[in-house]
């Protein structure tokens, strides 16, 4: 793909596509809004499937994967990720691949106890076989291609990446590159 500067949010929209990703399962929420305005922009491309819980949009993104045979994904905002929890439990004990994006506070922010922050990395680490927090929107293309090979190769299973709301927002180059080890 051609390189081209674009939010963080759509380059993380874009890599969803470049993965051939179909649907997310989600729930939005203020850490995560940068990234449902794009979606918005590719919603023929790309379908959002509204769950009332982040904890369905786990299990209805492991049945997806399950039948489909493809990675589940899922998107939800920052404090109330912690529902996510069972879900991703169940996908690592089931070997499902799965990708659940987490929107978090600004990253100047995290450590200083910011409304709805929750430290979604150090929670899920014990359940996932990856669990990165992007920072700044550069890092958003590399992530999401490495997090795609993870959950899809070896035994599958869930694969966490927590966004900061200002790598979200921040411009990058966007040069999609597929993940190979």
């Amino acid at each position: 793909m051609a390189t081209e500067k674009i939010s963080g949010a759509e380059a993380l929209i874009k890599s969803l596509i470049a993965e051939k990703t179909e649907y997310i399962f989600g729930y939005p929420g203020g850490a995560i809004m940068p990234v449902f305005d794009v979606l918005y922009d590719y919603r023929d491309k790309l379908k959002h499937i509204l769950v009332r819980h982040e904890q369905g949009a786990t299990h209805a993104a492991q049945g997806y994967a399950r039948v489909s045979g493809k990675t589940g994904v899922v998107m939800v905002t920052s404090g109330p990720a912690a529902n996510i929890i069972t879900g991703l439990s169940d996908a690592m004990m089931d070997s499902t691949p799965l990708i659940v994006i987490t929107g978090q506070v600004a990253s100047p922010l995290l450590g200083s106890d910011a409304f709805q922050e929750t430290d979604v990395v150090g929670i899920t680490q014990p359940v996932t076989k990856w669990s990165y927090q992007i920072r700044h929107s550069e890092e958003i293309a590399w992530a999401v291609a490495r997090a795609f090979y993870i959950a899809g190769n070896g035994r599958p299973g869930p694969v966490v990446l927590d966004i900061a709301k200002d790598a979200q927002t921040g411009m990058t180059e966007f040069d999609y590159k597929p993940c190979q080890f």
